[in-house]
Parts: structure tokens; C-alpha cells; sequence
């Protein structure tokens, strides 16, 4: 009525109770539907906190040299123990993290690129394609890790030229998954009708066809990622890695490797990282192929 006053709501601010309650009910949905991949993006998301909180986390400096305690078994004041020279190995696992995430994507990465144009220009040009594709297959004839190594070795060691080595022995993985998504692409009618308008390769290729490689590159990068962590951990354990001036995962296994009979915990604490950082890549590996691929998803 005209002389009522009217009541005019207040503004909503910040997140309303119903929608934190929908995310919280995606989230357990999401959570109940991909068990193991949501244990895998935990895993993966707890060794990222670890390597970017290093410095808050730990007290001792990883290269910190107290032969007084060297060798002492786990303990309140070293909780993974000392190695050889008496470093915390506590301190040198959690820095060692950071080497090992950041060759891993930064080789997952640079090989999806690299697969990309690859893959896109081999799987549309015929001619490029038996260039090309022979070339990849002389690369994976080669042992993956032989093939880092003499690739290191010629390069000489340092973080980079092993990340530049990795993604010389990953490239040809990513380029034939992006080469066979586009020969399955090349013959179909939307492919077929951008020709018939006048649209020039460059425009089929990044308008009509790369947009249809993103699922299964990236199911590959994941596993791309997990090789290059194991890789370049068997390169440094080999001593043909990363400086010793730099802690990862497998330097530090390397280096106890001497002492595994009296010292056990020198290999054992950086290994279980390592090989639960791996496992959960490839469970979030897993986990994207089944969301990814629609025959797989109508099951789920």
C-alpha cells in the first residue's frame, strides 16, 4: 500500500551461506566420484607447500656441515638423521623437493609446447610428417635415460641443461599424441567445411583443430611430469644430475648410497618422497583420462 514503508534488503557480502554450501557439495561429490585422484592432488598439493615453505619450515641450512653429528639415526633434534658429513637430511628432503617439482614441470611443459607444434604441423603436413615423425622415432629408439645422460654429458651439468635434456627425450611422446588426435581430426566434416569457407591452415590448425588435443596432451602431460621427477632423480643419482652444491632427491640417495647398510634413512627418507610425489602424479594421471575420455566418463 502507498503509506507502508518499505523494506529494502541489505547488500549480500562475501560468500553466501547456500553457495559455500554448494562448493563444500562439489567438492565431497568430486572428492566421492575420483577417490584416488583426489589423494593424488593432495599428495602433489602437500609437497608444493613443503618445497614453497622450505624456508619457514626448516630451521637448519641443507648444506650445513657438522661432521660432529654425522650419521646420527632419526631423533628429536634430526628428525630423518644426518648423512656422511653431518647435514640435516630433514632439511636437505624439503629443499630437495623444490629441484625435483620444477624440472618436472618445467619438462611437462616444455614438451606439450613442443609436442604441440610438432604434432599439429606433422599431423596436417604430409610431407613435414615424414620428416618429422622420423626424427621422433630415431629420439625413442634411444633409451629414455641413456639418452638424458649422454645429453647432460655433453652439455655438462647444471639444472637447466638437464631440464633441456628431459624435454629432448619427452618431446617425441607428446608430439605422437598430438599427431594422432589431429589425423583423427583432419577428415572430419568441421575441418572439411572451414576449407570450403577459404580458411588457411594456420587458421584450421589453431581454430578447429589444436582446441581438440588439449584432453588427451594433457593426460600426458601429467605422465610426462612424473618420468621427468623419476628421471631426473636417477640423474642425479648417477651423479650426472644436478650439482651436488644442490640438494634433490636423488643426489641425496646417491650420496648415501655408500652408507645404506649403516645409514639407512640417508636413502630412504628422500625416496619416499620421491616415490609418493610420483604416485601422485599418476594417480592424478589416471584420474584426468577418465574424466577426459567420454567413453570413460559415460561409465563413471
Amino acid at each position: 500500500m502507498a503509506g507502508e514503508p518499505r523494506v529494502i534488503a541489505p547488500p549480500v557480502t562475501g560468500w553466501a551461506p547456500g553457495r559455500r554450501k554448494g562448493l563444500w557439495s562439489l567438492l565431497g561429490r568430486f572428492v566421492r566420484r575420483n577417490p584416488s585422484m583426489a589423494a593424488g592432488i593432495g599428495v602433489v598439493v602437500v609437497m608444493l607447500l613443503l618445497s614453497v615453505m622450505a624456508p619457514l619450515i626448516v630451521e637448519r641450512d641443507p648444506q650445513a656441515i657438522d661432521p660432529v653429528h654425522r650419521l646420527h639415526a632419526p631423533s628429536r633434534e634430526y628428525p630423518f638423521g644426518t648423512d656422511h658429513l653431518g647435514r640435516d637430511i630433514y632439511s636437505r628432503t624439503i629443499y630437495g623437493g623444490r629441484v625435483s617439482l620444477l624440472v618436472g614441470s618445467a619438462v611437462a611443459l616444455l614438451s606439450m609446447a613442443c609436442g604441440v607444434f610438432f604434432g599439429l604441423l606433422s599431423g596436417y603436413f604430409k610431407r613435414v610428417d615424414a620428416i618429422v615423425m622420423r626424427v621422433m622415432d630415431g629420439i625413442m629408439a634411444f633409451p629414455a635415460l641413456l639418452l638424458a645422460i649422454a645429453l647432460v654429458a655433453l652439455l655438462t651439468a647444471s639444472m637447466q641443461n638437464v631440464i633441456i635434456a628431459l624435454t629432448v627425450v619427452e618431446t617425441p611422446r607428446a608430439t605422437r599424441v598430438v599427431r594422432a588426435a589431429v589425423l583423427s581430426l583432419v577428415g572430419r566434416d568441421f575441418v572439411e567445411a572451414a576449407r570450403a569457407l577459404g580458411a588457411g591452415a594456420p587458421r584450421i590448425l589453431l581454430r578447429h583443430i589444436l582446441p581438440n588435443t588439449i584432453a588427451p596432451l594433457i593426460v600426458q602431460g601429467s605422465f610426462i611430469f612424473a618420468a621427468a621427477v623419476l628421471t631426473e632423480a636417477s640423474l642425479s643419482f648417477l651423479g650426472a644430475g644436478t650439482p651436488p652444491t644442490i640438494p634433490s632427491w636423488g643426489n641425496i640417495m646417491g650420496e648415501g648410497r655408500q652408507y645404506i647398510q649403516r645409514a639407512v634413512w640417508v636413502t630412504f627418507f628422500p625416496g619416499l618422497f620421491l616415490s609418493v610425489t610420483v604416485l601422485g602424479i599418476n594417480l592424478i594421471g589416471d584420474g584426468l583420462r577418465d574424466i577426459l575420455d567420454p567413453r570413460l566418463a559415460r561409465r563413471m
